[in-house]
């Protein structure tokens, strides 16, 4: 049950903020943040695919603290696009970091 909730929050996180804190490009922010869950291609390369007892924090090449580290830092660039990003990242870690703690 809680895995549904999980991937449903993948999405619901990101539209709410972009359309809480960028209501007037909400719709260019919503689509990039919500991109941003192509982070998880990475699980890929894991054996198995999936594992729902595995945390993806520290696990997968994308969820790393170096790359996260990279993410945090893009929220701060002046380019709306990358900003934007670096939020749908960094929202995306904590979604899985949250998960990783339950």
């Amino acid at each position: 049950m809680f895995s549904y909730l999980h991937i449903v929050l993948h999405a619901l996180v990101p539209l709410a903020i972009a359309w809480y804190f960028f209501r007037d490009d909400w719709k260019k922010a919503a689509l990039i943040m919500l991109a941003a869950n192509l982070v998880d291609l990475d699980h890929l390369l894991a054996s198995p695919l999936y594992d729902p007892n595995r945390c993806s924090i520290n696990f997968h090449p994308l969820h790393k603290l170096l790359p996260i580290s990279f993410y945090g830092a893009m929220m701060f660039l002046p380019w709306k696009p990358v900003r934007w990003l670096g939020i749908g990242l960094i929202t995306h870690m904590l979604l899985d970091a949250v998960d990783c703690a339950i």
